[in-house]
Parts: structure tokens; sequence; C-alpha cells
């Protein structure tokens, strides 16, 4: 029996909410039946995730959640994007597939193996993938249907230094990137944003990571779905890679929590 569904959770807020604050990279977890399948050792694979893992962005999510006037829902992954990685294509259309970090990771963050090559991953996207995409959907769908509209705020976080893997780390590393949809980020929405995070400092746009989440089924259809990447330079906040959060924690939680109040009404 597949435990897929414990592997992500949705967190309600308050039923006349349209904000979904989606936290997809949070997690260390990695099951012991897909531990097998990465061929790092145990000592590579903890730095691995100090590197990959937007460490304490659920943390945050959750202090902003109690601090908004009116609660946002949450929807956490439970699992290491090192299982999959729920924001990417499945298939050819997703550029990192070129670095060997499309859905499934075959690379690691500095270009090393981390699956064998050969390594099939249709049964790891048949378990943990699709149903992570249908709830996903669901949660969006549940807004829509209660507000009329949905708004998605995707939590990240990103190193001060650019790592290997990355395709475009040649541009600003600002402390706050906000990645934006041509489509699902209007501009009231990013103006929103970033008055809500001038206190952390200054706001770049889409660089070192750009685009927004929102699933297929309303990706580039549905207006009414709006969508916003929130990638936070981790020296704001924490000891890079994979330490201890600091003070400014606090700090974005209460930049996050006035982005969903701006955005609730």
């Amino acid at each position: 029996m597949s435990d897929a569904p414990a592997s992500f959770e949705t967190v309600p807020g308050d039923p006349a909410s349209p904000v979904i604050l989606h936290m997809p990279h949070s997690s260390r977890h990695i099951p012991a039946d897909v531990r097998a399948g990465i061929v790092l050792d145990d000592a590579a694979l903890e730095r691995e995730l100090d590197h990959i893992t937007d460490a304490h962005t659920a943390e945050i999510a959750r202090a902003a959640a109690g601090l908004a006037g009116l609660t946002p829902w949450r929807f956490v992954n439970r699992t290491s994007r090192l299982v999959v990685d729920p924001e990417r294509f499945p298939d050819e259309r997703e550029e990192m597939t070129a670095v060997g970090m499309g859905a499934v990771y075959t690379r690691t963050t500095h270009r090393e193996v981390l699956r064998s090559d050969g390594t099939d991953p249709e049964p790891l996207i048949e378990r943990w993938f699709r149903p992570y995409a249908r709830a996903m959907t669901e949660a969006v769908a549940g807004r829509l249907a209660a507000t009329g509209r949905a708004v998605i705020i995707d939590v990240h976080s990103y190193p001060t230094e650019p790592l290997p893997y990355e395709l475009h780390g040649q541009g600003p590393r600002p402390p706050v990137c906000l990645g934006t949809d041509g489509f699902h980020t209007s501009p009231k929405l990013l103006a929103a944003a970033r008055d809500a995070f001038a206190p952390c400092g200054e706001t770049g746009l889409d660089s070192p990571f750009g685009g927004t989440y929102v699933p297929l089924d309303f990706y580039g259809k549905r207006a009414e779905v709006g969508a916003l990447m929130v990638e936070i330079r981790r020296d704001t906040y924490m000891s890079e890679p994979g330490g201890p959060a600091g003070p400014g924690l606090s700090r974005l939680a209460e930049a996050l929590a006035t982005l969903v109040d701006a955005v609730s009404g």
C-alpha cells in the first residue's frame, strides 16, 4: 500500500481565505525505500540535503499564518525534493532535465551522480508526484469554489552563492527574489509583495530563479488563480548551508503575513 498521501499535508485556513502558502522544498525526509535508490553515502546525502533543502520555510509560513488577519491555507511537502520535485514538469518541457534535475533528480547540486544512469523515474512519479499534483489541484479548486479566486504563494529559499546546478546563477541575488508569471502574476499582486518585503531588504524579479507554480489544470487558463514565488536568500535568516534559523525568520514571517493580508481582501 502506498504511503504517498502522507507525503504532503493540506493545513486548512479560514474558509474565506483565497490564499494557499505552498512549501514544496522544506523537508529533508526521504523514505527508506527511496533512499535505497540514491547512491550517495549517508554523509554525502546529508551535505546534499543541506544544499538542496529550503530550510525553515515551512516554519516561516506557519508563523506568517498565525500572524495574518485571515488565516491562509498551507500546502506542505513532507518529503524531500530528492524523492520527487513536485514543481518540475514531468516531461520534456522541464529545462532542469538538462542538469539531471527534472521531476526525479539524477544529479546533485554539484552535478555529481545522485541516482544511477538508467534509473526509471516513472515509479517515483506515479507514487509521489501525481498524488501531490492532484491534491494541490484540489486545494486550488477548493479556494476557487469557496471564494471565486485563489492566490498561490510559493515559499522558497536559495543560497547566497550560486551552486553548480543553477542554470541562471550569474544574475542578481537579492535578499528577496520574486518569481513571476506573465499570466498569473498581476501587477497588484507583485506590488503588494514588493511593499510587504521592503523591510527585509531589496527585492528583485526572476533572478536567480523565476516563474511560479500553478497546477496544470489551471495554468494559463484561469486568471482567477494568482501566483507568486517568494525566494528568500538564506543568509538573511539562517546559517548556511543547512544550519539553524536566526532572528531574520521573524521579520520574514511578518512580511509574508503582510502580503497575505494584502491579497486576502
